[in-house]
């Protein structure tokens, strides 16, 4: 039960941050490696609020912003200064190792006996019992559910309209007179607001920051991304952004059976890098059937 409810947490809590990567990598095509110095901005900034003294609720806006500004600057890097989008990622993950640093003003910054939104008297008053040892995965359930939710509706605008055309057709962006730099950068903003905001939740679950834990994160949002809607293309009874959730959940489970199953703690990355690397050779594969079915069928056709 105890492994169970640990995949859940950081599954829905990376899901979060999957969500994310979804928008730059399946609705922009835009390579973000933002990502790696976002979510542990995240981190730093609910561990050092809540150090000061700041409520717990109100770092998970603050955050969300904090994110959002550095989305807006890699999209400016990117469309006004004219930077490839891969550098431009690259630029700002260098540039947030530094600023991450002097948030937290060191490298580790523990919060153990400090009010979190999984420790505080609202949450101890409603959980009690029995039910306060799944108080932590039931408070991450319904954020992750609302910010999901939330996501879904701003896809369902014209602002979200407008970015799904960026990202599959530019030049209809254009005609209609909207500049498609601008979009972009808002597309990044959102993205990158959402992985920080899934990094401060993860502090919060973990109670402290670490300069380190940003490490591979795009790996892990573009593994749940792919899992997600690969497993669940064929489903339309849900939208994408279910099974990209789905699909980080599932991931956690993979990475908690190798370790179970003996591999050590420290073995973690190589095992990340092994079942991306498997998730996108399978992916490839797919790809590959569905053309050559496709091609087949056409040329029936034609004869």
């Amino acid at each position: 039960m105890a492994l169970l409810l640990s995949v859940l947490e950081q599954g829905l809590i990376y899901a979060i941050m999957a969500l994310g990567v979804y928008i730059t990598y399946k609705i922009l095509d835009f390579p973000d490696l933002t990502v790696d110095g976002s979510f542990p901005m995240g981190a730093a900034l609910a561990c050092i609020l809540i150090v000061k003294g700041m409520p717990p609720v109100a770092t998970l806006p603050i955050c969300f912003a904090a994110g959002a500004a550095v989305g807006i600057l890699t999209g400016l890097i990117h469309v006004k200064l004219k930077v490839r989008d891969l550098l431009s990622g690259i630029i700002m993950m260098t540039a947030l190792y530094t600023v991450n640093l002097r948030i937290a003003g060191k490298a580790n910054l523990p919060i153990y006996n400090l009010p979190t939104i999984f420790e505080n008297d609202l949450v101890n008053g409603i959980f009690t019992g029995a039910l306060s040892r799944y108080k932590t995965v039931i408070v991450i359930l319904i954020l992750t559910v609302a910010v999901k939710y939330l996501l879904d509706w701003y896809l369902s605008t014209k602002s979200g309209f407008l970015l799904r055309a960026v990202g599959d057709n530019d030049t209809i962006v254009t005609s209609l007179g909207v500049d498609k730099g601008l979009v972009k950068i808002v597309g990044l903003s959102v993205a990158n607001g959402l992985v920080t905001l899934s990094g401060c939740i993860f502090a919060q679950q973990q109670r402290f920051f670490d300069i380190s834990i940003g490490t591979g994160t795009v790996v892990i949002g573009l593994a749940s991304v792919i899992i997600g809607t690969s497993l669940f293309r064929g489903v339309t009874f849900w939208r994408v952004t279910t099974s990209v959730v789905i699909g980080s959940l599932i991931y956690k489970g993979c990475v908690a059976a190798a370790i179970r199953m003996g591999l050590s703690s420290s073995d973690l990355k190589l095992v990340t890098a092994v079942l991306f690397l498997i998730i996108l050779v399978l992916g490839m594969d797919r790809k590959k059937k569905v053309k050559t079915d496709a091609d087949t069928t056409a040329d029936q056709q034609t004869l």
